[in-house]
């Protein structure tokens, strides 16, 4: 990779094109994803209508909203009011399934219910919205262990082999704060910051690269070791972990105000760039680079610029400047080379992501891989939202 400042940053007329474009998708997709929902990922470049089952569900949701939020800037009323009513059908469905708790005993319910019904209450006041995302609020706390002080991500409770958290779930814990906010009841905020403060100590290597997962002493609650399901191997860096590190730190920070979070954001941001290739969009794992036979991950780029975006907001000017800079320049080549520009090609926003990889060295199942996946769209979307206004985040 060449020096870092050689590289363009995305220019104000690529954004509002991009924007556009999103916004157009969306509404296109509106027919065959109002009562049913994107897949988790596509196949041949083109998503298929799947049921409100999946942990991703609430990504397309969140599109939706964020292409709402596109029409009012822009005053197109009459698709705001579209894409307005498109979304809160899928509210209901959220609420019908939180209520009915289908598939919902995994940590997932921040990605969800915050892009889904945080977003709907906070953009429009839907009281269905906030019922189905405090109840959303209650079910993540039930995973949560004193012994350890962590939200188990997967599993039976108390089962063995899951007795563990993994660093996707940083991204979850915002629910929590939101449902403090709302209720005034401190539990959940408690929550939340007993388990970033355990994730933050235990899932940053030495070297500042990051664990997938990271599982502990059922008895005691001791740290006992890290290891990777969707990374290469237990020793590597899987690129969506890396960037889920590196947002989650940003949103670590802005709830908890601890100063030392801010160097720790530093250090895993800094590992994830010193480990891209040439083009600045990572390999699915970051042991890979220029030259290496894999697939991309092209969300991992979009997650972190978003992480680099929100962290601008609590930096000092020059740190603001340059992490504003780097993101500029990631979402420069996502939408140069990644994203997608004709309908033909695909109903989806950004090409070559990498949901699910299967090594030699990990249990992953190998689907999702050189696709559109529905969270790349969603945070593509979300970070060039940031980069035209003051955003009021979901998260």
């Amino acid at each position: 990779m060449k020096p870092i400042e050689e590289y363009k940053e995305i220019s104000d007329k690529e954004i509002n094109a991009a924007l556009d474009f999103a916004e157009k998708m969306v509404l296109k997709n509106l027919g065959e994803f109002t009562t049913k929902f994107q897949k988790a990922y596509s196949e041949n470049n083109f998503y298929e209508p799947v049921d409100n089952t999946d942990w991703t569900g609430g990504f397309w949701t969140g599109e939706i909203w964020l292409a709402y939020e596109n029409c009012l800037r822009n005053g197109r009323s009459e698709d705001a009011i579209k894409l307005r009513s498109a979304a809160e059908i899928q509210v209901e469905s959220f609420l019908d399934r939180i209520e009915n708790k289908i598939e919902v005993d995994h940590h997932d319910m921040g990605f969800l219910y915050t892009p889904s019904c945080v977003a709907a209450y906070k953009l429009t006041g839907n009281e269905k919205a906030k019922k189905a995302a405090l109840l959303a609020a209650d079910q993540l706390i039930k995973r949560f262990h004193p012994v350890g002080e962590f939200i188990q991500a997967w599993g039976p409770m108390n089962a063995p082999e899951n007795y563990r958290l993994i660093i996707d779930c940083l991204l979850n814990l915002p629910l929590l704060y939101w449902a403090s906010e709302e209720t005034g009841d401190n539990k959940y905020r408690d929550i939340a910051e007993k388990h970033i403060h355990t994730a933050v100590r235990n899932v940053i290597r030495d070297d500042y690269s990051t664990w997938h997962t990271f599982f502990f002493n059922m008895e005691t609650g001791e740290p006992d070791h890290g290891a990777t399901c969707q990374g290469y191997r237990d020793g590597s860096a899987w690129a969506r972990g890396q960037a889920w590190g590196i947002y989650g730190m940003a949103c670590a920070y802005r709830y908890t105000k601890q100063e030392d979070y801010i160097e720790k954001f530093k250090n895993v941001t800094g590992y994830f760039l010193e480990h891209l290739p040439e083009d600045m969009i990572p390999f699915w794992d970051l042991e890979f680079t220029d030259g290496d036979d894999q697939p991309r991950d092209s969300s991992s780029a979009a997650i972190a610029a978003c992480g680099m975006l929100e962290m601008c907001k609590y930096l000092n000017k020059d740190d603001a400047d340059k992490y504003r800079s780097i993101a500029y320049k990631l979402m420069k080549s996502l939408y140069e080379n990644y994203a997608v520009h004709s309908y033909d090609e695909s109903n989806g926003l950004v090409l070559h992501s990498t949901y699910s990889n299967h090594s030699p060295y990990n249990t992953c199942n190998h689907y999702g891989v050189d696709e559109c996946n529905i969270w790349g769209d969603y945070f593509y979307f979300e970070a060039l939202t940031r980069m035209v206004c003051d955003w009021n985040q979901y998260w």
